[in-house]
């Protein structure tokens, strides 16, 4: 099922109705008043620099953005923190173990497939060989100056604001 199209209430099976709840057009069940209240998917990536300042970057082998380079990251699961989740996506992408250093800042991306995501960045210090993993075409360290195009906006700004801060 594509997230967002409930056309049955999942608590007890009734049609769903399009209705107003709290000022916003949502779908509500008229049988148990269950509420399909769609939130952004929440993500965590990471923000690695080896010791020459370039960062880390995977090509993607999966949708959505596939070929293209992104930081590491993905959907942080039910029973994961963010920052697990986090250090958990750089192992499977990578290769490397990681050690959060910090919080550098929550972003929201809108997406054709998710409707909207929330990406939790996390400054990582990592260690280990570069080994793409399953979903990972390539890994490579890039110069700030020379990165390549990242289609995800939000980590577009995170990268920003990262170079803008040690800049300053």
């Amino acid at each position: 099922m594509v997230r967002g199209t409930f056309k049955y209430c999942p608590n007890c099976g009734a049609g769903l109705k399009a209705g107003t709840i709290e000022k916003k057009k949502r779908l509500v069940c008229p049988g148990c008043c269950w509420v399909n209240y769609e939130n952004p998917l929440p993500s965590a990536a990471a923000f690695v620099r080896n010791r020459n300042g370039e960062i880390l970057l995977v090509k993607r082998g999966v949708e959505p953005a596939r070929g293209k380079w992104a930081l590491p990251s993905g959907f942080i699961e039910i029973d994961e923190t963010p920052e697990k989740a986090c250090l958990r996506e750089l192992k499977e992408e990578t290769g490397l173990e990681g050690e959060i250093v910090r919080l550098l800042g929550v972003y929201s991306q809108e997406s054709m497939l998710y409707k909207n995501v929330l990406i939790i960045g996390y400054e990582v210090d990592a260690r280990g060989k570069l080994s793409p993993g399953s979903d990972s075409q390539k890994v490579e360290f890039f110069s700030v100056r020379n990165l390549p195009a990242i289609p995800f906006s939000s980590h577009r700004k995170m990268i920003k604001d990262e170079v803008t801060i040690e800049r300053k």
